[in-house]
């Protein structure tokens, strides 16, 4: 048994493992990641890049088929050869070269196998052989583990071998019908993809799509899959069976059969096998963290991204990543810790602020707190709607453009506290205003960021039109 020694050892080599890994080193500490698959993680391989690589054709389709003159160009269907190819380019085709080199080039080490924590600070990393080396570290271990796909409660569900979202997005052959359990992001994404890849899909949403964002958002992408073909069933299978011709869902009232299904239904900590127990903490919970990521009752052992459950989004995990890594450098260092709010070394933002895009067709663009939970929360909200499709720049980006607007505005403050807007390429309206709820920057003065003409932004001018001067 081998034994080394870094000042932080990272385990799992994602995006998120990877970004504080890299702020660690930078700060002039030694880093080693452990990775038991590949290097790069679920989003480069499984979930965010190739997700919105089978996505993104069929919207620049739809995008060129609402628009009269392009229209009449596009005479062809998607290739579906060429969609899976451009998709496979982005994995990299499932190898972790490039990565490695990335990470060696940046000055981390890297250790292949499964780790476990072993007491404080010291981590054992078992490798396909069967060999077992110790680390130990000087200052800090960082869980970046992530998550696994969630399994609803159905009878025979597990003997169906259902796929998750890894099967899903990494999908070689297309099923002629697809069933997708779950209406949240991952679940109208993949129905958004596989109608484009030529599935007949059923959509099982027991309380309707996108539940957690402003109704109106789950209620214009349902109308839209609809419109492209798809079946949504708002009851929840109560069995499932694989049978020699594909799988059979049963709800409490019909009957359905699909080729393969899906099951997204949310995301459980990938902590059952990482030595939780060695350290006194819950072994398969999710890791509960300071706003600096530090797992609460230790002075060592951080959790960064989904494993901490505060917001399951790479961007937001990576920006937790340049956070925790930041701060672990200023306590090696003894050097002062800026942990007040927005301060250099906490994430903040988790609280309020995360912006979120679902990549359907409508996009769904998001940030904040949406309405219904700010009433909850006893803010006095004004609630400020618009039709995105009144505004001349939407009209010229889609002929008969349909989408929606929302800001909810905190009146005693007179600042935005949340913001969505519904619509073929909302996107990149997105960060505007989560800049406003970061600089928390007065209604009276966003009147003075003029939107240009004629674009989509110029929902910015309408909405605070619809507030009324201040």
């Amino acid at each position: 048994m081998a034994e080394n020694r870094w000042d932080v050892i990272v385990i799992g080599a994602g995006a998120v493992g990877e970004n504080i890994a890299d702020r660690a080193v930078q700060g002039g500490l030694s880093v080693v990641l452990v990775e038991s698959e590949l290097v790069g993680g679920e989003c480069s391989y499984w979930a965010c890049m190739p997700s919105k690589a089978l996505i993104r054709s069929g919207l620049a389709l739809r995008a060129a088929q609402r628009v009269d003159g392009t229209a009449q160009a596009v005479t062809g269907d998607i290739d579906v050869a060429a969609l899976l190819a451009r998709r496979d380019s982005f994995t990299s085709n499932w190898d972790d070269a490039g990565q490695v080199r990335w990470v060696e080039k940046a000055g981390i080490d890297l250790r292949r196998g499964h780790a476990r924590l072993d007491g404080a600070k010291r981590v054992i990393v078992t490798d396909d052989n069967g060999d077992v080396t110790t680390l130990n570290a000087n200052h800090a271990v960082v869980v970046a583990t992530g998550s696994d796909p969630k399994l609803p409660d159905i009878s025979g569900l597990v003997d169906a071998q259902p796929w998750t979202p890894r099967e899903a997005t990494s999908v070689k052959e297309v099923p002629e019908s697809f069933a997708i359990i779950g209406g949240g992001v991952v679940g109208v994404e993949m129905a958004t993809a596989y109608l484009d890849l030529g599935s007949k899909v059923t959509l099982f949403a027991r309380s309707g799509l996108l539940n957690g964002q402003e109704d109106f958002a789950g209620d214009l992408v349902a109308k839209a899959l609809r419109a492209r073909g798809a079946t949504i069933v708002t009851a929840s299978p109560t069995r499932v069976k694989r049978t020699a011709h594909g799988v059979e869902i049963e709800t409490e009232t019909e009957s359905f059969t699909a080729s393969e299904i899906l099951i997204a239904t949310g995301r459980t900590a990938r902590t059952s096998d990482i030595g939780l127990d060695t350290v006194g903490l819950p072994v398969g919970d999710w890791l509960s963290v300071d706003d600096t990521m530090l797992v609460h009752d230790t002075d060592w052992l951080y959790a960064v991204g989904d494993v901490n459950h505060r917001a399951l989004l790479t961007h937001q995990g990576k920006y937790q990543a340049r956070a925790a890594g930041d701060v672990i450098v200023a306590r090696a260092k003894g050097e002062p810790v800026d942990d007040a709010p927005w301060g250099s070394h906490v994430a903040t933002a988790d609280h309020g602020a995360v912006p979120q895009v679902t990549f359907t067709d409508p996009e769904v663009a998001s940030v904040g707190i949406m309405s219904a939970d700010a009433q909850k929360q006893g803010i006095d909200v004004q609630i400020v709607d618009y039709n995105i499709g009144w505004v001349a720049g939407a009209s010229l980006q889609a002929d008969n453009y349909e989408g929606q607007a929302r800001l909810v505005i905190d009146r005693e403050l007179q600042v935005i506290v949340g913001a969505t807007f519904v619509g073929q390429d909302v996107a990149e309206l997105l960060h505007s205003a989560t800049i406003a709820i970061v600089g928390e920057v007065p209604i009276a003065r966003l009147w003075h960021a003029v939107p240009s003409y004629p674009t989509i932004s110029e929902v910015w001018l309408r909405l605070l039109e619809a507030v009324g001067r201040p």
